[in-house]
């Protein structure tokens, strides 16, 4: 008897102790709260300044890209100017079923994934290569005039581009007349196989160089002290390149290369609807000049914004999934 009530009264101060516990645990993460609650309105009147300053980019981004998406439900209406949005009839995913049935679709996404990835692939190394160049200059002077020369292309319009194009590629430019000296001719601007070539690497000499400002700012802060002491322990350039810059180069390479996978589907329709002719048509037909085509030339408004929610969609989609797999191959790291 004695024993049980030992037990009894055991279990009843261990379990006051528990409850006691429980009630310490309660308050300290009341405690806890009430400490991040002032720990955050502190930092907010810290930086109230500098929250000020986000104010109108964060207003301007709800109104010309939050705003603007209510105008998707066009994609699921049978849409009339005169009813409006709201007053269309409903009519579901037969947009999207229509467009995927048709016989487009396979061309016009095959199209558009083929000369975005190939422009990711091609044009993903030449602005590093290009920034690892001009970090190995001594003289600033020469980087900076080599630099201006590089970041020129990119203020030049598309139309501009094109017109170029159309200028040195054409039966009687510059191109075929160097190709005519040894017996060549190539009709560049017909043939449907050199629309990609031609897009593409006129897309990288355009924006290579402008695309290498980030990675040269990223090389410019890397510490001085390791490069000296890899020229002091002999390593060559090459050495150097590989154990100092391209390390520094990995963290911004990852979060480019996982926007430009984002991407990929977003081919704007301007440089590919100006390069199109009637002949290269198999190969320049994509679908943000398809959208274009049909819904501003046509006015089927309802098919067009159904082909544009499918792409964004597409983006969405892979921009998760490349930046899931960049994450498992890159120790964890991506966007």
């Amino acid at each position: 008897m004695k024993r049980f009530k030992k037990e009894i009264n055991r279990q009843r101060q261990a379990l006051s102790f528990s409850d006691k516990n429980e009630t310490f645990q309660k308050k300290e993460v009341a405690m806890n709260s009430k400490a991040k609650q002032v720990s955050l309105w502190e930092r907010i009147k810290k930086q109230k300044l500098l929250l000020l300053m986000t104010v109108p980019g964060l207003v301007l981004t709800f109104i010309f890209k939050y705003i603007p998406m209510y105008g998707v439900l066009i994609a699921f209406k049978d849409y009339n100017p005169l009813k409006g949005i709201l007053g269309s009839d409903w009519i579901g995913f037969s947009e999207f079923t229509k467009f995927i049935s048709s016989p487009n679709f396979g061309i016009l996404l095959a199209n558009t994934l083929k000369l975005s990835i190939y422009g990711l692939l091609l044009g993903f190394l030449p602005p590093i290569i290009l920034a690892i160049m001009l970090n190995q200059l001594l003289s600033e002077k020469v980087k900076k005039r080599i630099q201006l020369i590089l970041y020129a292309p990119n203020f030049i319009s598309v139309v501009v581009i094109v017109g170029m194009i159309f200028l040195f590629f054409s039966v009687g430019g510059p191109i075929n007349n160097f190709l005519s000296m040894f017996g060549m001719k190539a009709d560049f601007l017909t043939n449907p196989d050199f629309f990609r070539p031609l897009y593409i690497f006129s897309g990288i000499w355009q924006g290579m160089g402008w695309a290498s400002t980030l990675y040269t700012a990223t090389l410019v802060n890397v510490d001085p002290a390791l490069v000296e002491a890899a020229r002091l322990d002999g390593a060559n350039i090459f050495q150097r390149i590989w154990h100092i810059d391209i390390p520094a180069l990995k963290p911004i390479m990852v979060i480019q290369f996982v926007l430009a996978a984002g991407g990929i589907m977003n081919v704007g329709y301007e440089k590919a609807f100006l390069m199109q002719t009637s002949l290269n048509l198999p190969t320049s037909e994509i679908i943000s000049t398809y959208v274009y085509k049909v819904g501003l030339v046509s006015g089927d408004y309802s098919y067009s914004t159904a082909v544009g929610l499918f792409n964004a969609v597409i983006n969405v989609v892979l921009l998760v999934a490349v930046n899931q797999i960049v994450k498992r191959m890159n120790n964890g790291e991506g966007i």
